[in-house]
């Protein structure tokens, strides 16, 4: 018999819900406080130690290794390059003795240098009542005393002119000093740099020396090579070859390959010597029976001229 919580399926297959309806319990909106009071201390909720301190990162969020030793040797090659480029910025040398090293204007103009900040003060006001009257014109008085009027113009005139001056020998001297010490600077590099220039040719010869002595310890052995194979060959061709140049001579002297000197002497020498004297010969006779015929035709051809002059 089945339970009364479980589904019944009526004869005609529909299905029916068979348990007994119960009312649905009341809660409260807002959980109810408990009845003793709870330290927040032990609370998990509540943040414990120095909320100020670095925040620990778990294992699971950690960088790589890798990448964390990337990142130092990237900062310490930067610390380095800069390190250098400080130590090879040109600095001013220090001041000689009894000397010491005061800032110079290189503006066109000069400009007095104060700590004391220049402030102006300017106000405004209105016109003045109308019933106070014009003030009268300023007329300056008509003594006037040159020297004691001159003499502080003077006194500001040639104190800037020794200033400048001083100045400009202390430069002189500074310069003659940067100069002199840029000269010693140059001739102690000119010398390391012929002292590497030295050791760098020294190497070089060095260097060159011993290839030589590999190629010609190569050469040497390339040659006892060829020689032994030299004799290995000739050895072999005594041994194996011995009977076969007598034959191919035999060979070659029965069809004829072998020349005979007197006939060859006569073809290449003689015979060419000859052909060229009979041309020699037939030219001239030729160049001779020309001239004959050439005399012989100028008289015959005189001869008719003179006998067609009487008929005429």
């Amino acid at each position: 018999m089945a339970s009364a919580s479980r589904s019944r399926r009526k004869p005609s297959g529909d299905c029916i819900f068979a348990s007994r309806p119960r009312p649905v319990g009341t809660h409260g909106k807002y959980k109810e406080a408990p009845d003793k009071h709870v330290n927040i201390i032990y609370d998990r909720r509540i943040v414990r130690g120095n909320t100020f301190g670095q925040l620990v990162v778990p294992t699971t969020a950690q960088a790589d290794p890798a990448e964390i030793q990337r990142q130092q040797e990237i900062k310490r090659k930067a610390i380095a390059i800069k390190r250098a480029q400080e130590q090879c910025r040109a600095k001013t040398p220090e001041a000689l003795q009894g000397r010491k090293h005061i800032d110079v204007q290189t503006d066109l103009y000069l400009e007095e240098l104060s700590n004391i900040i220049v402030a102006t003060d300017i106000e405004s006001q209105t016109d003045a009542f109308l019933d106070r009257p014009a003030s009268p014109l300023f007329i300056p008085a008509k003594l006037f005393d040159f020297d004691r009027e001159v003499q502080p113009v003077l006194e500001v005139l040639v104190g800037k002119t020794i200033e400048q001056s001083l100045l400009e020998v202390m430069e002189e001297e500074e310069l003659a000093c940067l100069m002199a010490q840029q000269r010693a600077f140059h001739e102690l590099r000119n010398i390391h740099l012929a002292e590497v220039q030295h050791l760098q040719e020294k190497e070089r010869r060095h260097r060159e020396e011993k290839e030589r002595r590999i190629a010609q310890q190569e050469e040497v052995l390339e040659k006892e090579r060829e020689t032994a194979e030299k004799i290995a060959a000739r050895a072999y061709t005594k041994q194996d070859l011995a009977d076969l140049v007598p034959a191919a001579f035999t060979s070659l002297r029965s069809n004829g390959y072998f020349d005979d000197p007197v006939e060859t002497d006569v073809e290449t020498d003689f015979l060419p010597w000859l052909m060229d004297e009979v041309n020699s010969k037939l030219e001239r006779r030729f160049t001779a029976r020309q001239l004959l015929d050439n005399i012989i035709h100028d008289v015959a051809q005189k001869r008719l001229e003179q006998f067609k002059e009487p008929e005429t």
